[in-house]
């Protein structure tokens, strides 16, 4: 045979069958590209010299991780359909003369070309929107930014490695299939479908059970650490239960509706749910699929749009004050030093402090059990992930600290305290510190906009007492009797506000700094001091939220693309398989208008179940992702709705579109038009 045979017979027959082959090779371009641009970014040395940069490209190495992981699994997913609209020509070869040797030639050649085209455009088209996504990201992280144009060799080589890889082992997967069938076999493969499968009760009742267990789960619970423990407990119980109800569960739907005789004996719905049902394992897994990266899409973009958006409030309830210094001491000599060098700097740039916050409090670690607050510290050190929720962070301040603040005159009695709580809700009219009953005599609907909760991943409780000294003797004792130093930290917070942009105010904060570790080279005992602008964690705040965004938007770009061509593949080799049936429809009576009422709605009943189910699974799982934002300080509940209502509403547009398309290519094949 000539040396060109094989590439021309491969290439041949990716031309014939281009309406398969044209969308995956484009879809595995995009993947190449988007491989490349996560890596380009994530080793970037721009990327890296600007504050908050090593935190994004943590997290875009990580984003690396997932593209790699989904492009294994998507990939082999996909290829099954091209290789099922294949093997009646490759049966063809095999009974013209050719042996399994030669067709191994030629979906060898046919392998290497998909690769390299793939890699060719993708690499391309990486490279050339690398510098874009570059600037696109500095911009959103609001850094400078610099036009000198690279390229990542060492991502690019990672990337070409990888998709080799892949399709090496796509290519041998391949040749097992066609090794272990028969010719005849793959000659009558594209006619043979699957028995239609008995309703499974079992299964669908089991889906059901697992996905009200997930529901359960996400809307009940109260604390954020804890929602992030059983957050990937619920993910992976929503994705089981979808597949079963979608692959056991829809046939029992199927059969419901054949029960039905005044729907199923119609021409649009006998035909439609007759196909469904003769072959919905393979249907239901699809459709499973579909649901699962929509769920992913909406859940990404909504949580990273609504982060992003919120950034500035979120930053401001992280740090209320432009300047903030923390006195890890009540002496107030120390206290006064501090304040004395914050004061003299402040002066020297001729600025002037504006809303100044100054106040003394103490601050612990606890497990709450009941109304008891324990400070033993063994049981915070040995907790396992079920007894997270039960952390408490709890802040005590003096009765004349907080009507200082307030601008309140509560009165407290020795044995009365005032509550203020975080994240989750206290129920209780008692509350037991270290063997000290305390009643609560009013809960403080509103505590300082101060920061100190925003940080922490545990909820908290704001405790103002009658007489701080008597605590500070109580948290001893209990120090004692756990024998450790110390149970309780104490702060002197001092935070004010400055009319200057946020280089100047840089300039403050290292000047403050500078000074104050002057203080500890003269006295080693002198208090450990924490200075904090909010200048200075301004881009490092952006660069999370910034990161997470653009990690959103590319993930979801791939998880759409997928979801489209799982889509369009469903019902490209459903139009292949039904248009026997619909020719045999014609030659009775059936006409084409009819025909036409029967894919719309079969397609309907199909296609946008995914996004009706998914809209369920991120309204059920909003709760949980409201928790889970509150740990990076997002708690404007309403943005959060109203970004997930807007982003449900632009996919659900963009997935219409796909509908019409679909909708309009299955009936092109199925009605015989060319």
């Amino acid at each position: 045979m000539k040396l060109g045979f094989y590439p021309q017979l491969a290439w041949t027959g990716m031309e014939k069958n281009r309406k398969t082959y044209l969308p995956y090779i484009l879809t595995c371009s995009g993947m190449v590209m988007i491989h490349y641009l996560i890596g380009f970014l994530s080793k970037n040395e721009n990327i890296s010299n600007i504050q908050g940069g090593n935190t994004l490209q943590t997290i875009l190495g990580f984003g690396t991780g997932v593209i790699a992981v989904f492009a294994l699994i998507f990939l082999f997913y996909t290829n099954s359909f091209l290789i099922r609209r294949r093997k009646k020509e490759f049966g063809l070869y095999n009974i013209l003369g050719m042996g399994k040797k030669n067709l191994m030639r030629i979906l060898l050649w046919e392998s290497a070309a998909i690769l390299v085209i793939s890699l060719a455009f993708g690499l391309f088209f990486g490279i050339l929107f690398s510098k874009l996504t570059e600037l696109l990201l500095l911009k959103m992280m609001g850094s400078m930014v610099n036009f000198t144009f690279s390229i990542e060799v060492g991502s690019l080589i990672t990337t070409v490695i990888f998709f080799v890889a892949i399709y090496a082992l796509i290519f041998l997967n391949t040749l097992r299939q066609i090794h272990v069938s028969k010719p005849i076999e793959l000659l009558h493969s594209e006619t043979v479908g699957e028995r239609p499968p008995k309703s499974n009760w079992f299964l669908a009742l089991l889906g059901i059970i697992i996905l009200a267990a997930a529901y359960y789960i996400a809307i009940t619970i109260q604390e954020p650490i804890t929602a992030l423990v059983w957050f990937f407990v619920a993910v992976i119980m929503v994705i089981v239960a979808s597949y079963l109800l979608f692959i056991a569960g829809s046939v029992v739907l199927c059969k419901i509706l054949q029960k039905n005789k005044k729907y199923y004996y119609q021409s649009r719905h006998f035909v439609s749910v007759s196909s469904m049902m003769y072959r919905m394992k393979r249907n239901g897994a699809g459709l499973a699929s579909i649901c699962i990266l929509s769920t992913m899409v909406l859940v990404m973009l909504s949580s990273t749009v609504c982060l992003f958006v919120g950034s500035e409030s979120s930053l401001r309830g992280r740090y209320p004050r432009d300047i903030a210094t923390e006195t890890y001491t009540l002496d107030e000599a120390q206290a006064t030093q501090v304040h004395q060098i914050t004061n003299s700097i402040v002066k020297k740039h001729n600025l002037q402090q504006n809303d100044i916050l100054n106040y003394r409090y103490l601050t612990l670690s606890s497990v709450l059990e009941g109304d008891k607050v324990i400070l033993d510290p063994n049981l915070m050190n040995n907790a396992s992930l079920s007894d997270v929720g039960a952390m408490r962070q709890v802040f005590v301040l003096s009765l004349d600290e907080y009507n200082r603040l307030a601008g309140a005159k509560e009165t407290l009695e020795k044995d009365e305290i005032l509550l203020y709580n975080t994240k989750v809700e206290y129920n209780h009219d008692t509350l037991t510190l270290h063997d000290s009953i305390k009643k609560i005599k009013k809960k403080v609907p509103k505590f300082l906009d101060n920061g100190l909760d925003a940080v922490k991943i545990y909820p908290s409780l704001f405790i103002v007492v009658p007489d701080m000294e008597s605590q500070r003797v109580l948290f001893k004792n209990a120090a004692e009797k756990y024998k450790e130093r110390n149970i309780q930290t104490e702060y002197e917070y001092y935070g004010f506000n400055l009319a200057c942009d946020d280089k100047e105010q840089t300039a403050v904060r290292d000047e403050i700094a500078k000074e104050i570790r002057k203080l500890h080279e003269a006295d080693e005992n002198f208090a450990r001091v924490a200075v904090e602008s909010l200048a200075v964690n301004r881009t490092d705040f952006y660069g999370v939220n910034g990161g997470l965004l653009f990690l959103g938007i590319l993930l979801g770009i791939v998880f759409i693309l997928a979801a489209v061509l799982i889509m369009y593949y469903k019902q490209i080799s459903e139009g292949y398989e039904d248009q026997n049936r619909f020719e045999i429809m014609q030659k009775v009576g059936m006409t084409k208008r009819e025909i036409k009422k029967s894919i719309n709605s079969q397609v309907l009943t199909v296609f946008f179940l995914p996004l009706i189910v998914a809209g369920i699974h991120v309204i059920f799982a909003f709760p949980m992702i409201s928790k889970l934002l509150l740990l990076f300080g997002l708690f404007n509940t309403k943005l959060l709705i109203l970004v997930t209502i807007i982003s449900f509403f632009i996919f659900a547009l963009f997935y219409v579109f796909v509908y019409v398309i679909t909708s309009r290519a299955y009936y092109d094949i199925v009605s015989g038009i060319r």
